[in-house]
């Protein structure tokens, strides 16, 4: 029987929550030294793109080209993003954790994002 105070929703996070965070700094040094980046130029570049690109307010090619592809590269725009995707990886642990929540209380799980759209 359901009380009145009963918890119905979950609202949970992707990154940092279900997923690592996928862009951040950690992931940008590895970037840094995978592609052969200066690493202040692309600091200072994606402190200046990211908000507008979280805005949705620039595609995922458009924060690229901000960031890294304002010269010639040896490696190109898709290979750059690929890696920027594969940053993402899942926390099992905490995924199992939300489903268990899910079944025992038979809750509605609500995801929430801050991401741009890709």
């Amino acid at each position: 029987m359901k009380t009145k105070n009963e918890i119905k929703y979950l609202f949970v996070g992707i990154g940092g929550v279900l997923l690592t965070d996928g862009w951040g700094q950690d992931s940008r040094k590895l970037a840094v030294k995978e592609f052969g980046l200066d690493p202040l130029e692309m600091e200072s570049r994606h402190n200046q793109a990211f908000d507008t690109y979280e805005l949705d307010k620039l595609t995922i090619e458009e924060y690229v080209n901000r960031v890294v592809f304002y010269e010639k590269r040896s490696f190109t725009q898709v290979q750059f993003r690929n890696f920027i995707f594969n940053q993402s990886k899942p926390y099992p642990r905490m995924i199992e954790l939300i489903r268990r929540l899910k079944t025992q209380y038979r809750l509605n799980i609500i995801v929430v994002s801050n991401e741009a759209r890709v």
